[in-house]
């Protein structure tokens, strides 16, 4: 029933032309994957992603994940060892982060 409703109020506003200059308007949406994130963090991980902050976990998070993409695909021996080298730097400082946040929580 609320379905229903909320398709009427959507449809009156178009008709109204109330959505005709919203940002965006003819653009394909920018999707993102979240399956790193867990389901039950989503809602809150895009709130927070889209006011503009993202806990400094979170982002470190996003360039590993970023970065094992990256060496998956790379090609050049070197560049690939390069980002490992990187991929690793990224992995100990988000290890040492997560260590000093459970440290804080058991104070």
């Amino acid at each position: 029933m609320i379905e229903t409703i909320a398709e009427a109020k959507i449809r009156e506003a178009i008709e109204k032309g109330a959505l005709d200059n919203l940002p965006g308007k003819g653009k394909p949406l920018k999707l993102e994957d979240l399956s790193r994130i867990p389901e039950e963090f989503r809602a809150g991980y895009i709130l927070l992603k889209n006011g503009g902050y993202i806990p400094e976990e979170m982002a470190l998070q996003n360039k590993i994940f970023h970065y094992r993409q990256l060496i998956d695909q790379c090609c050049d021996v070197s560049e690939k060892e390069t980002l490992k080298k990187e991929l690793s730097y990224l992995n100990l400082k988000h290890s040492l982060l997560m260590e000093k946040r459970k440290r804080q929580s058991i104070k």
